[in-house]
């Protein structure tokens, strides 16, 4: 009778290890080094990320700072969550405002550059499916020149009451986009983005920072992160 494969011993050396553990060792490698190599580490949070937009922050900032955006377990492993395991003193009071949409910032850079970097730092785009509209957004009966007529089936389908009239698209009653404070529907943000209306700013907050010397609480990140507790329990 043939052996079953299942049976077969395998040696503990010819494991493979999975793609996920090792990524995530590499991450928790990194940002212990950084922990080393930097002055100052900053958690902060963000509104509306915008990949290419932060890519090009990184790049900018790649000679004196180094971004981290990975699990928020795997953060604070790698930074230590509790005095005996902490890669430097006082950096687990990092690890309690890692929560939600956060970052880690390692950095060579003076406190108030940094400050006013992030200050200043704002994307405006258009706004995905899901965003809280910022203003209600209203189309009035008649016609609507800015788009061809071949537009107008497109149209349609985003829910405009839409008819061609000699050539033209044109409305044939008052349309309600979307409605300030309500989620954009997948037909709201795509007739946003033809109407050329930007509602999403990618933004960044600095929530806390940690030296060898201090710790402190940024009000408008923690009100933005909603880490009430963790600033609570750090103090």
């Amino acid at each position: 009778m043939p052996k079953s494969k299942r049976n077969r011993p395998v040696t503990l050396s010819k494991t493979k290890k999975k793609p996920g553990q090792e990524r995530k060792g590499r991450v928790v490698t990194e940002i212990k080094d950084a922990a080393e190599n930097y002055s100052s580490a900053y958690v902060f949070t963000y509104n509306n990320m915008r990949n290419q937009k932060l890519k090009d922050l990184r790049d900018q900032l790649k000679s004196s700072s180094r971004i981290f955006l990975a699990g928020k377990k795997v953060m604070q492993i790698a930074l230590g969550r509790t005095a005996a395991d902490e890669v430097k003193t006082g950096m687990r009071k990092l690890c309690k405002f890692l929560q939600g949409s956060s970052g880690l910032l390692f950095t060579n850079l003076p406190r108030d550059e940094v400050e006013s970097l992030f200050r200043d730092f704002e994307e405006h785009d258009f706004a995905r499916t899901g965003t809280v509209a910022t203003e209600t957004v209203e189309l009035k009966e008649g016609p609507l020149e800015q788009f061809s007529h071949e537009m107008e089936p497109f149209l349609r389908k985003q829910g405009l009451p839409v008819r061609l009239n000699k050539g033209v698209v044109e409305l044939v009653a008052d349309h309600v986009v979307c409605e300030e404070g309500k989620p954009l529907s997948p037909e709201a943000a795509h007739t946003l983005r033809l109407l050329g209306t930007r509602m999403a700013t990618f933004r960044l907050y600095l929530v806390c920072r940690w030296s060898p010397d201090d710790f402190e609480v940024y009000k408008e990140g923690l009100e933005q992160l909603g880490a009430d507790e963790a600033a609570d329990e750090s103090s």
